[in-house]
């Protein structure tokens, strides 16, 4: 199911800030090589998580869900010279992908990957210890990538969502993935401490501010 026509999304794309050529570069390579390319997050996407860097002034970035590489790249591209993206992932194969790409950028020293399994992985930070989340993992997980990631963001700090629309199954949800996409929605809605906001953007991207 597409939201928007492909037209329409060249249109927006068109008028957006341009990739840089590594990036424009591992997202064709992505869609030649990879079984499920869809898992790219995309130049849309990625935009508006360099968008939320800039203007928030984050630093320090949780990323959940690396695959080739792309997001954490773009992330990295928007923080300051002294900043972090700690981006986590199961798959070695994408981890070994992801490593050859960082070290044909010059912002390699900004990445910092942990492989395994990202449910273990976030017990080993400290509460309030980033300014932004980006979750793009297995969605049976995302109701626990929830409940642990947001404990790691600090008061003000901003997590995005992908795939929280999940094609618009999420409006009758009859799998596992549609089911735990509207359950995080759910708890992301009734938890009087975040500020959320749910765009269709792509396959659906949830955004939302940490008040306290």
């Amino acid at each position: 199911m597409r939201f928007i026509s492909e037209d329409i999304e060249k249109y927006c794309k068109d008028y957006s800030v341009n990739d840089t050529d590594l990036l424009k570069e591992l997202s064709k390579t992505t869609w030649e090589t990879e079984e499920i390319p869809q898992m790219l997050s995309g130049s849309l996407v990625g935009g508006l998580l360099q968008m939320l860097i800039k203007i928030s002034g984050a630093e320090h970035i949780l990323e959940i869900g690396m695959f080739t590489g792309y997001s954490a790249l773009k992330m990295a591209e928007a923080l300051p010279e002294h900043g972090k993206v700690h981006s986590c992932e199961l798959m070695e194969k994408h981890v070994k992908t992801a490593t050859a790409w960082f070290e044909k950028s010059n912002i390699n020293h900004k990445i910092i990957i942990h492989q395994g399994e990202a449910v273990k992985t976030l017990e080993e930070f400290q509460a309030g210890s980033f300014d932004l989340m980006f979750v793009d993992a297995d969605k049976v997980n995302y109701p626990e990538y929830y409940r642990k990631g947001t404990t790691l963001l600090k008061q003000g700090g901003i997590a995005v969502f992908d795939n929280m629309l999940w094609s618009g199954t999420v409006l009758n949800p009859n799998d596992d993935d549609a089911k735990a996409l509207r359950e995080t929605a759910e708890l992301i809605k009734n938890n009087h401490r975040l500020e959320p906001l749910l765009l269709p953007v792509r396959d659906g991207v949830m955004i939302y501010r940490k008040l306290k």
